[in-house]
């Protein structure tokens, strides 16, 4: 008797632990949707050729025109602002046309990042080569810059599209995310080490003259230099055809490791819409209100962070006189946001990512006003680059954590509406670039009105002051603009996990659906 009911109990607790079919179901799907770390690593790997030619030509573009190819602050502002200006439309127009691109045996997006590297690659390089011919230069750098800019986009968009393809898992994506900005960050500081040390070594020539606003007739041989007296103009050029050629190279093996250890999910990309028009892209997703709202509000934060990046290595130079140092300074704050990204991402899982923004954009203020306000001194400089480092991890993390939010949101108000990621995803580089072009045009201009005096190894009173106001007030005054517009932003912890239960209801649906469709074609 005591053994049948001892057999019947484990019967019992056999059928309790039997799982269900919809539990079988979700956990396959779980399964299938999982990231091994090779493939977070392949795709974060993908995105550091995006952020080390980005970092050089950042940090460093501005004073290349200016201070090597020698061009005039005018002409240097119009090819800043007009690559970046048509590198923004590019953005939109790519996510359009990779949003109507066809399944193929690789995916849909990466034809796109496969096909635009070497083209990207050698218009990058011809960036940093100085024309023998003075009278083309101007045209040179604006025709290399705007096609450098237009194939990057052709290989960014797909690539942050990826993001919603490489998983349907909302945890998966957040940590092939968290994968990728560390993976960025260490790009910058590849960028800003290479580019800074190579072009360090040559030291960059000056002229050595006394300030004379109401003069302008300076007889000064055109290779001399106070600092390096050996070290020729020719010299600082090759240095920067020599940082060119290392981070092409980098940028080549990138891609291919993105390609051969990324695979996109082919019913993640399955299109259930009819292709729409280009301006019914622009409507649906600025119309979306969260998208909007974080759009604007990291339109501000990204429009503070780039003027202090477009004109911190000029502050350096001749506000702080670390003319021989600012390449260090700079790799200090890469190197800092590179060890501050696990830290951040810790942070926005435990507290939220709203909570995140805001602690982490205002931590770089008390930077801004140190810099300015305390004596010169290396030491103080290095400390608080080191401390500034930790809010540009955020501001690297941020954005790109939170889109698949508000992709998500989108899909969980329109669910009939699916198969459009890559146009959020461009119109979101878009602005970015946007602030990017308003923040280095606006600056070689301002410069430009205060006087800059080109290969001056001192500047005047008023560009000294002009340099401040890009480093510090401006980006303290468009952070807190961006802040009080992230208010509004609806999105918070609680939402965002209704959301994803939601979305899974939907896959369940849709895979119950399709299970039952399978059944009726057999019978």
């Amino acid at each position: 008797m005591a053994k049948g009911e001892g057999a019947e109990q484990y019967s019992n607790t056999s059928l309790l632990q039997k799982p269900s079919p919809d539990e079988v179901k979700l956990a396959k799907h779980e399964t299938k949707s999982r990231l091994s770390v090779c493939s977070k690593l392949c795709y974060a790997i993908g995105g550091a050729p995006y952020q080390i030619t980005g970092c050089a030509i950042g940090f460093f573009l501005q004073i290349y025109l200016l201070d090597v190819a020698l061009l005039d602050p005018f002409y240097a502002s119009i090819i800043l602002f007009v690559g970046r200006a048509w590198d923004a439309v590019t953005d939109p127009t790519v996510g359009f046309l990779v949003s109507r691109t066809p399944w193929t045996r690789f995916g849909r997006m990466m034809p796109w990042i496969v096909l635009s590297t070497p083209f990207a690659v050698l218009c990058y390089f011809l960036i940093w080569y100085v024309p023998s011919v003075d009278q083309g230069k101007v045209v040179w750098y604006l025709i290399f810059y705007c096609c450098f800019q237009t194939l990057q986009t052709c290989f960014h968009v797909p690539y942050s599209a990826l993001t919603m393809f490489i998983s349907t898992e909302q945890k998966e994506r957040d940590s092939a995310t968290a994968y990728r900005m560390t993976v960025e960050v260490l790009g910058t500081l590849i960028g800003t080490a290479i580019q800074g040390q190579i072009v360090g070594m040559a030291n960059a020539p000056c002229i050595s003259t006394e300030i004379d606003l109401n003069s302008t007739g300076w007889e000064v041989a055109p290779d001399v230099n106070i600092t390096e007296p050996h070290v020729s103009l020719q010299d600082l050029r090759n240095a920067y055809m020599i940082a060119s050629g290392v981070i092409c190279a980098i940028y080549v093996v990138c891609a291919v490791v993105l390609f051969l250890g990324v695979k996109e999910q082919k019913d993640t990309c399955r299109v259930r819409t009819e292709p729409m028009s280009f301006f019914q892209g622009i409507c649906m997703v600025m119309g979306h209100g969260p998208y909007a709202k974080l759009v604007m509000g990291f339109l501000f934060t990204s429009l503070a962070f780039m003027l202090l990046e477009g004109n911190f290595a000029l502050f350096c130079i001749y506000n702080l006189g670390f003319r021989n140092d600012f390449q260090n300074i700079l790799l200090v704050i890469m190197l800092s946001a590179t060890l501050a990204i696990p830290f951040w991402q810790w942070f926005l899982t435990k507290f939220g990512k709203k909570t995140a923004v805001y602690i982490g954009t205002t931590s770089v203020v008390p930077f801004l006003i140190s810099v300015v306000l305390v004596p010169s001194s290396l030491a103080v400089t290095y400390i608080a680059s080191f401390a500034a480092g930790v809010s540009v991890a955020a501001a690297f993390l941020l954005p790109w954590s939170m889109l698949p939010d508000v992709v998500d949101d989108f899909k969980v108000q329109n669910p009939d509406s699916q198969g459009h990621e890559a146009i959020f995803y461009s119109f979101y580089v878009f602005f970015t670039k946007f602030a990017s072009g308003v923040s280095l045009g606006v600056s070689t201009l301002s410069l430009d009105f205060a006087g800059y005096v080109t290969r001056g190894c001192t500047q005047p009173a008023e560009v000294k002051l002009t340099l401040k106001i890009l480093v510090s007030a401006a980006p303290i005054v468009l952070i807190i603009i961006g802040l009080l517009i992230f208010i509004s932003y609806p999105i918070n912890e609680e939402k965002r996990q209704g959301n994803r239960k939601l979305l899974n209801e939907q896959r369940e649906n849709e895979m119950d659906s399709e299970t039952d469709s399978t059944e009726l074609n057999v019978v």
